[in-house]
C-alpha cells in the first residue's frame, strides 16, 4: 500500500482552491501557502512521542505530557520549499531548520545537489522535508538521499499537491518515508507540470513569473 496520507480537511481544501487559481497574486499566494502548511503540521505532528514530566499548576502538584526527545527539523527544498517555512515555525517554534539545494542538470536532466546545511544530531531528529509540489519525484528522492548519507533515519515528505507519478517514485525509492499532501491531482502533462496543479509554485512564491 502507498505510503501516503492526504489531508483533507475543510479548511485546507478551500485554501488550496485560493492557491490553483491563476488570479491570486504574490502575497496572498505567499500567505495562503503559509497557512496551508500551518495546518499540515498540525496534522504531520499528530504522532510525536510524548513523555510525562511533574509540573505545578496554580493549585496543585500534577503529572502532564510533553514532548519527548530531541526536536523536529524542518527541511525545505530550495527554493520553493521556503514557502512553507514559516507557518510550520508558527506551529512547532522549537524546531531546527535545515536547508538542501537542487538544481536540474540540463543534460542529463537529473537533480544535482548543490547546497546542504544541517542541524546538529539529524540522526536523532525527526525531519520534516517540505516541497509545495511532488511532481516527478526527482528532487524529494535525491533529498532523502542526501539526508539518509548523512545520517537521518526518521523522515516525512510535506507537499501541498503531490502527482500520482511522483508518489510512486517515492514509495518505490524510500518506502519507509511516509508522504503528507494536501491533495493527490490526476497526472503529470508533457511538461511534467501537475495537473491541474498551481503552476510554478516558486515563481507564485517569490513573484518570479
Amino acid at each position: 500500500m502507498e505510503n501516503v496520507h492526504v489531508i483533507d480537511h475543510p479548511l485546507i481544501q478551500h485554501k488550496l482552491t485560493i492557491i490553483r487559481d491563476k488570479n491570486t497574486g504574490t502575497k496572498d499566494f505567499r500567505d495562503v501557502v503559509n497557512e496551508i502548511a500551518r495546518l499540515l503540521a498540525y496534522e504531520v505532528s499528530r504522532e510525536l512521542p510524548l513523555k510525562d514530566i511533574e509540573i505545578e499548576t496554580p493549585l496543585v502538584k500534577t503529572t502532564q505530557k510533553t514532548i519527548a526527545g530531541k526536536k523536529v527539523v524542518i527541511v525545505p527544498i530550495l527554493r520553493a520549499g521556503l514557502g512553507m517555512v514559516d507557518g510550520m515555525l508558527d506551529l512547532i517554534p522549537a524546531a531546527r531548520v535545515g536547508h538542501i539545494g537542487m538544481y536540474r542538470n540540463e543534460e542529463t536532466m537529473e537533480p544535482v545537489e548543490y547546497f546542504c546545511k544541517m542541524p546538529q544530531g539529524i540522526d536523532e531528529r525527526e525531519l520534516l522535508i517540505v516541497d509545495p509540489m511532488l511532481a516527478t519525484g526527482g528532487s524529494a528522492i535525491a533529498a532523502i538521499d542526501a539526508l539518509k548519507k548523512r545520517g537521518a533515519k526518521e523522515m516525512k515528505l510535506v507537499v501541498l499537491v503531490a502527482a500520482p507519478e511522483g508518489i510512486k517514485k517515492i514509495n518505490e525509492a524510500h518506502p519507509d518515508v511516509a508522504i503528507y499532501t494536501a491533495a493527490i491531482d490526476e497526472k503529470l502533462n508533457d511538461k511534467a507540470y501537475i495537473e491541474p496543479g498551481l503552476g510554478d509554485a516558486g515563481d507564485r512564491l517569490f513573484g518570479t513569473l
